[in-house]
């Protein structure tokens, strides 16, 4: 029997790890090897590991792991879980099965690529979602922002603190006239007409191609994708979940427990805010791993 099963092996989840491992806990890790941003060629904003490639920080956070012998790495997927606190249960897509008696979902979310022609081959390299993760390498360039919503307008007022130069992309959006009028008031053109297609131009630069009017190159294109959880066991076990502008995410408290006693959450799978951040997702990892530690303690 475990202690804590971790589903999901990517920032949130080694980061609970290791503090459990550190407590001399006995732990399982789940991890399909499939993290959110290995699009990316390189991860910033985490301390000690800025500009490293992201698969190169895990490879060494597993490595780092080996020094404790109650953590368990499996590369296996979770099929399902029953049971309840201290008798937890999960089923593995390979028909093993482990007991634990605190489970930490982190399988993290998934991004929903729309059906445009080179958005997907762009996503991670010239189309990105996060200022903090890539915008100083591109700072005081020409960039391009895709309206989602009306969170859109706040990335307007941030992504200034990058760049003076920026496109607006309606994509066939309705922008109401007071958001217009900030734009126009702001100096940000905004671009009318669905997105037909998306070139790519080097490492970062963009075309953008639209149904009405001439196509639009910009240096580096943001846009935020609907997302979905990359598993759907939280599903099965009914858990309290939180709309968020781009989908759902699990609702936790501030120990990071979910609405079933003895699961807590971590990772994008528990963020509601936008953009990710590999540091949040490793801060919530850990605080999940020591609040599951201490929830055990007798």
């Amino acid at each position: 029997m475990n202690d804590v099963i971790i589903i999901g092996g990517s920032f949130a989840g080694l980061a609970g790890a290791l503090q459990l491992g550190r407590a001399r806990r006995k732990v399982t890790v789940l991890d399909t090897g499939l993290p959110r941003n290995r699009f990316a060629g390189h991860s910033h904003g985490l301390l000690g590991h800025d500009h490293k490639p992201p698969l190169d920080i895990l490879a060494e956070a597993r490595q780092q792991l080996a020094r404790y012998p109650t953590v368990r790495l499996v590369n296996a997927r979770a099929d399902s879980i029953s049971g309840a606190i201290d008798n937890f249960s999960v089923l593995t897509s390979d028909g093993e099965s482990f007991g634990a008696r605190r489970l930490i979902l982190s399988y993290g979310i998934v991004d929903q690529m729309p059906d445009v022609p080179g958005f997907a081959e762009g996503w991670g390299t010239s189309i990105v979602p996060c200022p903090y993760c890539d915008g100083f390498e591109v700072a005081g360039q020409h960039w391009g922002l895709v309206w989602s919503g009306p969170q859109s307008h706040n990335q307007v007022r941030l992504f200034r603190d990058w760049t003076d130069t920026l496109t607006l992309f309606a994509d066939g959006h309705d922008i109401p006239p007071d958001i217009r009028a900030d734009l126009a008031r702001r100096n940000v053109p905004v671009v009318d007409g669905r997105i037909t297609g998306i070139a790519q131009r080097g490492a970062h630069n963009a075309t953008v191609k639209l149904d009405t009017g001439p196509d639009v190159a910009v240096d580096i294109l943001f846009a935020h994708p609907r997302n979905k959880p990359s598993a759907s066991l939280h599903e099965s076990l009914s858990l309290a979940t939180v709309k968020t502008p781009l989908g759902i995410i699990l609702k936790v408290d501030e120990r990071r427990e979910t609405s079933m006693p003895g699961i807590y959450a971590a990772g994008d799978l528990a963020n509601p805010i936008t953009p990710p951040s590999v540091t949040l997702a490793s801060s919530h990892g850990a605080m999940a791993g020591i609040f599951a530690q201490q929830s055990m303690v007798v």
